[in-house]
């Protein structure tokens, strides 16, 4: 774990990963993607006296190998004294997955960061099993990476925000109806974890709080719901890859300069 007190004053906050970092499918009124990150950076500069600078470096669709090739160096040209890395899910969804080579990957962005001076903080990936049937499948791969990605942590000094460690997490109302982004209290409840991990105060660990019951759906509902869900996501998904086509073509980092983030605001996005 990084020794910097929960009162340390941080200048410069860089997030580098995928989707999940860029934000998606968490809404701003302005109609771009507003994410954990941005509220991870605006909780920061709530807890401090001293201005934050931020930047997003994150694109939709990249496997690991793709965020340490395409994204670590201008992270460390940034100089952070605080980063957020996660990235993975796209490697894990793919028919195979080397998952000692994505968290070999993990580790080296952790270590060259920390190397940097940052505070380095990753989460782990929920068992969506319950969220999409079909992940059920790779679950095994996802709990060997999760337990490699912990153990990458330890070796680096980096924080590990275990998000897998709670079953909340995979509860279907915290993600999207497309079952691989959170949504906006996904979002929410993410970056209130990776602000209890840091120990900014006024944050404790009510993101692991269960939600309210709520009736269960019969199984017609059920076999309605998951039609549903291949349709409008996972056979678009399939006919995309199946020619070679990601979501992140074309597209660059939505805020890629440090800039001052406000609390209690949106960090505005330079390229939703």
């Amino acid at each position: 774990m990084n020794s910097r007190t929960p009162l340390q004053q941080f200048e410069r906050y860089v997030a580098i990963g995928d989707s999940s970092t860029e934000g998606l499918e968490d809404p701003a009124a302005d109609g771009s993607y507003h994410g954990w990150a941005n509220r991870f950076a605006e909780h920061v500069a709530a807890a401090q006296h001293t201005p934050l600078l931020y930047a997003n470096l994150a694109v939709r669709g990249r496997k690991t190998r793709e965020v340490r090739d395409e994204q670590l160096a201008p992270a460390l040209a940034m100089r952070p004294d605080l980063a957020t890395v996660f990235a993975g899910v796209n490697d894990v969804v793919r028919p195979s997955c080397d998952v000692r080579r994505v968290a070999a990957d993990l580790g080296f962005m952790m270590q060259a960061l920390r190397d940097g001076g940052a505070a380095v903080l990753t989460i782990t990936m929920p068992d969506l099993s319950t969220v999409v049937p079909l992940a059920a499948l790779m679950r095994d791969r996802l709990l060997a990476l999760n337990e490699l990605v912990r153990g990458e942590c330890a070796r680096t000094g980096s924080h590990c925000v275990d998000l897998a460690a709670h079953v909340v997490t995979g509860d279907l109302r915290l993600w999207h109806s497309d079952r691989l982004h959170a949504n906006s209290e996904g979002h929410r409840r993410i970056a209130a974890a990776l602000a209890e991990s840091l120990g900014l105060p006024g944050y404790d660990r009510w993101w692991t709080e269960s939600l309210t019951d709520q009736p269960r759906l019969g199984a017609v509902g059920v076999v309605a719901a998951e039609l549903r869900w291949a349709r409008d996501y996972f056979l678009p998904w399939v006919w995309r890859h199946t020619r070679g086509i990601s979501s992140g073509d074309g597209r660059v980092a939505k805020r890629p300069a440090l800039l001052p983030v406000h609390a209690g605001r949106s960090a505005v996005s330079t390229n939703d």
